[in-house]
């Protein structure tokens, strides 16, 4: 290995980290607010992806017929709680089942853009709201549950979600059109326009969090309720709109990481998952809390499965999988254990 092939293999691994960046990222804000491991969060992913080559192919993305189903069934739970006496905010539940579900119908049956943006901004609005709809249903009926019984929920989740993906777009993998097509020459190494779009958007994505959650009242009412959930509900804080609001972000952000990374390989309908699991692994390196760590722990990720695609490309994956061996066991001798029910 030369140094040129280093430096290729460098910035390989920090696009690819600036995508699990961002999955981690969504992981350790939903499971610090709701106690969930969301495991289906890569299928965000492959849905926003396979909606925009849906688009670029001049059809009406089917996972509209989905997001208008979940959204009908989030509606009839939402009455029948109502009717034995449970109380419920229609404000958000219209806001997330009716208006952002007929804004998506909206620009994707009538106004059928056609530009790059109004298209990405088209996926975005039908994928993220299936972020609630998805907690309201699967989630929100078991929040006192124990962190086991919601992770064999996500388990099941992503399962299903699979299957709706293989449904909806069958077998055949898409790649989309890039959002940048230029390229440069940099001390013989290329750089993409698309690479830069990635990185831009990851770091805007990255600091627009850090701002949220330290200047905006919402975001530190979603940091109280991940540090004492309890707590903030004493306080007045509804922690079950936060969960709504993190699902949401969570599910923004594996929109964004789709729409950013169908350029540049060939999505299929269960590519998300492999995606969804490294972002896991730089979740873990963070202790699913620390963000500042989860987003090293992208970064290290990327670099060994770059580096291991070029020693031991067969090997790749179990390599980095088995980074979260060494991780746990250092977690095990330096963490206060607590059982789950104190």
């Amino acid at each position: 290995m030369d140094l040129q092939i280093a430096v290729m293999l460098v910035q390989d691994g920090i696009i690819n980290g600036a995508i699990y960046a961002l999955m981690a990222l969504a992981l350790v804000l939903v499971f610090s607010v709701t106690r969930v491991i969301f495991i289906p969060q890569g299928e965000f992913v492959a849905y926003a992806a396979l909606a925009m080559a849906a688009l670029q192919a001049g059809q009406s993305p089917p996972l509209l017929w989905m997001l208008l189903g979940l959204a009908a069934l989030v509606l009839i739970v939402e009455l029948v709680r109502q009717t034995r006496g449970a109380e419920v905010d229609w404000r958000s539940t219209l806001f997330w089942a009716v208006l952002l579900p007929l804004l998506a119908a909206l620009m994707l049956l009538v106004l059928k853009p056609q530009a790059m943006l109004l298209r990405s901004l088209a996926v975005l609005l039908l994928v993220t709201p299936m972020g609630p709809l998805l907690y309201r249903l699967a989630y929100r009926p078991l929040a006192d549950a124990t962190v086991l019984i919601l992770l064999i929920v996500s388990v099941a989740l992503h399962l299903a979600l699979v299957g709706l993906g293989l449904f909806f777009f069958g077998a055949e993998g898409s790649r989309t059109e890039a959002f940048s097509d230029a390229r440069w020459d940099l001390l013989g190494l290329t750089v993409s326009g698309q690479s830069l779009v990635i990185l831009g958007v990851t770091a805007a994505l990255v600091v627009g969090m850090f701002l949220f959650f330290e200047r905006t009242i919402v975001g530190k009412a979603l940091r109280a309720t991940a540090i004492n959930r309890v707590g903030a509900r004493l306080m007045g804080i509804p922690t079950a709109l936060s969960g709504d609001l993190s699902f949401a972000l969570a599910a923004l952000i594996g929109a964004v990481s789709g729409l950013l990374i169908a350029p540049v390989t060939t999505i299929y309908y269960d590519t998300g998952f492999l995606i969804g699991l490294k972002g896991f692994v730089a979740a873990i390196v963070g202790g699913l809390a620390s963000y500042p760590l989860a987003l090293a722990g992208a970064l290290l990720v990327g670099q060994l499965e770059s580096f291991a695609s070029f020693w031991a490309s067969a090997f790749k994956e179990v390599l980095v999988f088995t980074l979260i061996i060494p991780v746990l066991w250092w977690r095990s001798l330096h963490t206060h254990h607590v059982e789950d029910e104190e």
